[in-house]
């Protein structure tokens, strides 16, 4: 994931007259990668959230109401209140926890049962939580058909939720093994296929954005590092390894692939333009976000073990 997602930019930037006549097709490729997600969540993980409803309210919190908030101020003092940026790195902090946060917490020691249950969860939100969020924080700023990206969320994110859900309690859980192996590399060349797609339909636009990347690339850096930030400090509280990782990568990663879909859909191409930076420093923050759990949990290891000791 790591190589993959900045190889998949360049290659749209690079074939972009080639590629623009499918961009069409982002939407039903991203109904796909969220069906392939989808299918190894049953009811019982969905039921583990409900037992847990103080940490994901506030996750959820967290990421759609506190990390947008952020990246409205910063933007709005960086670029102006009227400019798309800002509309774009919103929209970033607004979009559901991302598909790929599932990964970094099983790799990390984080709950995967709580992170899988809490993306389907926010996934099936996204149509309430996008449009308002939109619509609370530019309602002077950006004329936006609400109720036309509702349905098209409900369509390209909650109906493919529910469709997997379904047929992992209709097969009892054994769907997903059995096509893993071809669902899955189909699945990366999707998401592989959303993100190139999308940097083939703003690359006409990139050659006057040399000045502005100077602010953007900063910008966004410390916006995606914040949003880890926000996670970890909220969840210190709880004095539980597990939840921390847990909600630290849920509020830090976004589903950037459907932000992305949004911002070239609803949007001018210059709001994608966050949107796609985000997409570059997601995965490697996600990567030393991870190495710098592992120092931290040997370090408090190592502490303990002393006291132990004397």
């Amino acid at each position: 994931m790591f190589l993959l997602v900045p190889g998949s930019l360049v290659l749209g930037f690079f074939f972009s007259d080639t590629l623009l006549p499918f961009v069409k097709a982002v939407p039903y490729l991203f109904a796909y990668v969220t069906l392939t997600m989808a299918i190894g969540c049953g009811l019982e993980q969905l039921k583990a959230v409900t037992r847990k409803p103080g940490v994901m309210i506030g996750t959820l919190l967290i990421a759609h109401i506190v990390s947008p908030l952020a990246a409205y101020l910063i933007g709005k003092y960086t670029f102006g209140p009227d400019s798309p940026y800002v509309v774009g790195l919103v929209l970033f902090a607004l979009i559901p926890l991302g598909v790929s946060t599932v990964f970094w917490v099983g790799m990390s020691g984080g709950s995967v049962p709580l992170i899988l249950a809490m993306v389907v969860l926010d996934s099936a939100l996204s149509p309430l939580v996008v449009p308002a969020g939109i619509k609370l924080l530019f309602h002077t700023n950006a004329a936006l058909d609400t109720g036309h990206l509702a349905f098209d969320l409900a369509m390209i994110v909650v109906a493919p939720t529910v469709i997997g859900v379904l047929l992992c309690e209709l097969t009892r859980g054994r769907m997903q093994p059995a096509v893993q192996p071809y669902a899955a590399p189909l699945s990366k060349l999707c998401f592989i296929a959303v993100v190139a797609l999308n940097a083939a339909a703003i690359a006409p636009y990139a050659a006057g954005l040399k000045a502005d990347m100077l602010k953007l690339v900063p910008i966004s850096v410390m916006l995606v590092a914040l949003c880890y930030a926000f996670g970890f400090i909220s969840a210190a509280p709880l004095r539980n390894r597990e939840k921390q990782v847990t909600v630290s990568y849920a509020t830090g990663m976004r589903n950037i692939s459907l932000g992305i879909v949004l911002a070239i859909g609803y949007f001018s191409p210059l709001t994608a333009v966050p949107v796609m930076l985000t997409i570059m420093i997601q995965q490697p923050v996600a990567t030393l976000y991870h190495y710098a759990l592992q120092k931290l949990h040997k370090s408090k290891a190592g502490k303990a073990n002393a006291m132990q000791v004397r």
